[in-house]
């Protein structure tokens, strides 16, 4: 019964054919049928799988849909284009656990952070070395909501290629002082 489920899945996914002989329903199926095994195998990878935070997470997922392309458009084997998907997501679990157990490998596979800017002032060759221009930056502020290199305590270029920054402590000032029926208000402003 299940060989005979294989069988018509086979004939209806066109696995005898060519990749140039695949018509619309064939291929169609391909997708389909690719989806769901794929599926499981990215639930079987950690949360953070196809999530963009490393080179070493990105590749996974560029490897990752090129086999699937392949298996869908008749130009691999489609069992075996699966299978290699699943071998990827399990070599790319090692890989994480090894990385989380070892800092040495976790810097061989995923790099460091690199510190940009420390009390506001920038670390020239920090930048030279990464490529981290001005405008780069003055925009990273921006989304921080910062306008001013001045507040900024730290900041690192991090391992998948986002701009962190830690403002500096404001100190608070006050800005008004009232008296109200014995009652003193004091309110204050931090910038």
């Amino acid at each position: 019964m299940l060989t005979e489920i294989f069988y018509k899945l086979g004939e209806l996914m066109g696995l005898g054919l060519k990749a140039e002989q695949l018509g619309i329903l064939e291929m169609s199926a391909r997708a389909v049928y690719a989806y769901v095994p794929l599926v499981a195998v990215a639930r079987l990878g950690h949360r953070r799988l196809l999530d963009r935070t490393t080179a070493f997470d990105i590749i996974l997922g560029i490897l990752l849909g090129s086999i699937a392309s392949r298996a869908i458009t008749g130009n691999a084997p489609f069992y075996p284009a699966i299978a290699a998907c699943a071998a990827l997501v399990a070599m790319h679990g090692v890989f994480a656990a090894t990385a989380f157990r070892s800092a040495i490998f976790s810097l061989l596979v995923k790099g460091r952070a690199e510190l940009l800017i420390r009390d506001g002032e920038p670390n020239s060759s920090a930048l030279r070395k990464t490529h981290v221009a001005d405008h780069d930056i003055d925009e990273a502020l921006r989304l921080h909501g910062l306008v001013n290199r001045d507040d900024v305590a730290l900041a690192h270029l991090e391992r998948n290629g986002q701009i962190s920054i830690v403002r500096k402590r404001q100190t608070p000032r006050v800005v008004d002082v009232a008296v109200s029926q014995g009652v003193q208000t004091v309110r204050f402003e931090s910038a």
